[in-house]
């Protein structure tokens, strides 16, 4: 009877356990710890959602809270979109409003939030003789220090903090006054040049001094000092730049210099080469730079040769024969074939007609307009023509004979072939 008694209560234990364990799970699956009206467990809305229509018959809805108006910033399955906190009065914003976070606002600046009143209050300034430690924020109060023995403070403020007390130099300066907590160091220049304050005190700025009237002397800035040094800085600097510029000009003068002499020794080389060259080019005469007539005339030999050069030029008009030997028409055959062309053309009696075999023939060797006009300008221009046509490569006797007899004039064609079997 009594081990059916404990099998009855083990099962019974176990029945509650499990029924414990069903109970915990439904309440961890269901956040929100409300059902609906069927069993449901309610929606919780998200952060950055409200609630529109809460948990009950139906679902929870949400809503999107609107962007610097409405927000919120919890899981809820109750809790609407609340609205954005303002910013006013003697408040700043520190962090603006959004859909998830409400705005937090400060303390406008020079101002605190007191923790006696809760509200804010303006910053505290520091009194002359004493400095700033710790400047004023939204959270709290300027913290000022009394200035010690070897800094100063002239001026109240809430930003700036106890300044050190100028030191003067004993090579430049005289000091006048000794700093105070309210007042900075006093030192007169010994040499005008680096001093930025007044010239030596009155009698009565004196006199001052060793009572405990004010001053009536013109007191130095703190900038002072930095002032003098940063001058005798400037001239040592000065002093160290100027052997570079000199150096650099230097070097630009020697450059300029070498590139002078440079083109004076290449203009020198090219004139000696052309020289050469010239000497290379002429023939002297045996008998010396001069000739000398009977009559006592001084006749350039040099010119005598130039001279005879030009006219063994002048002398034959040379025309290739098909690859063969060069061909030389004497002056004679030249003036022969010009003045047959012109008798061809009527002679003189034709006007401005008379040009028109030799035209014609120029136009067949190759000519064009402006190379006619040119030669027109020229006081023999059938010599002309010949001569500058006999120094092209594709100048030939074969050539100049068909041209020839392309404009009717075989007689010269014949002339010409009759010459050169001759020679």
């Amino acid at each position: 009877m009594m081990m059916m008694m404990d099998g009855i209560m083990g099962t019974a234990a176990v029945v509650l356990i499990i029924a414990a364990v069903g109970a915990l799970q439904t309440n961890e699956s269901c956040r929100s710890g409300q059902y609906t009206s069927r069993g449901e467990c309610c929606k919780q809305c998200q952060p950055g959602e409200g609630v529109v229509e809460p948990c009950g018959v139906s679902q929870t809805v949400c809503a999107q809270c609107v962007d610097s108006e409405t927000f919120s910033e919890n899981f809820s399955h109750t809790e609407r979109c609340q609205p954005c906190t303002k910013c006013t009065g003697l408040m700043r914003m520190l962090t603006p409003c959004t859909d998830t976070n409400d705005a937090i606002c400060a303390c406008d600046y020079s101002y605190y939030m007191s923790e006696v009143t809760g509200t804010c209050e303006p910053c505290a300034v520091c009194p002359v003789g004493s400095g700033v430690l710790m400047r004023c924020d939204p959270n709290h109060d300027t913290v000022c220090e009394e200035c010690t023995e070897d800094t100063f403070s002239e001026d109240e403020s809430m930003l700036d903090p106890c300044m050190p007390c100028t030191i003067c130099e004993e090579e430049f300066d005289i000091q006048l006054a000794s700093c105070t907590p309210t007042r900075d160091t006093i030192c007169q220049a010994i040499n005008p040049e680096y001093s930025s304050v007044s010239p030596t005190p009155s009698l009565d700025s004196t006199s001052s001094l060793l009572t405990d009237e004010p001053l009536t002397v013109s007191l130095p800035d703190a900038a002072t000092t930095t002032n003098r040094s940063s001058l005798r800085l400037g001239q040592r600097l000065n002093e160290k730049l100027i052997p570079i510029y000199c150096s650099i000009l230097a070097a630009v003068a020697v450059g300029l210099v070498a590139f002078i002499i440079f083109k004076k020794w290449n203009s020198c080389k090219q004139n000696k080469q052309a020289a050469n060259s010239s000497t290379v080019n002429q023939t002297p005469s045996p008998e010396g730079e001069k000739l000398h007539s009977d009559s006592g005339i001084s006749v350039d030999s040099t010119s005598l040769q130039e001279q005879q050069q030009q006219q063994q030029m002048q002398a034959h008009t040379v025309v290739k024969m098909d690859g063969e030997s060069n061909l030389a028409l004497t002056p004679h055959k030249c003036e022969e074939v010009e003045k047959l062309l012109n008798q061809g053309c009527g002679g003189d009696a034709m006007g401005a007609e008379e040009d028109t075999d030799w035209c014609n023939l120029a136009g067949l060797l190759g000519y064009g307009d402006e190379h006619i006009d040119f030669f027109r300008q020229e006081e023999r221009p059938i010599r002309a023509l010949l001569s500058d046509w006999a120094s092209k490569d594709c100048a030939s006797m074969d050539a100049l004979c068909t041209a020839l007899r392309k404009i009717n004039r075989d007689d010269i064609a014949q002339s010409l072939v009759t010459a050169t079997s001759a020679v």
